[in-house]
């Protein structure tokens, strides 16, 4: 990946890019920590994308564990 001229050689990887406009993360967890909010803003940058979705499966309804993140 390419960022600001750099070639990063590291290990960002994007759960799921939706139309090439949405990244999504995907996670399973207790509970959705700023960790996880400032990878998907990482993820955004890098993408160059302004809107994602941190989809958390470790909850009893689905839409509690939705969170946006935009630039």
């Amino acid at each position: 990946m390419h960022y600001e001229g750099l070639n990063l050689e590291c290990g960002f990887r994007l759960d799921l890019l939706v139309e090439d406009r949405i990244v999504v993360e995907i996670k399973a967890v207790p509970q959705i920590l700023s960790l996880h909010l400032a990878q998907l803003r990482t993820y955004l940058k890098l993408s160059k994308q302004p809107f994602g979705l941190i989809i958390n499966f470790n909850v009893l309804h689905l839409r509690d564990g939705i969170r946006q993140v935009r630039l």
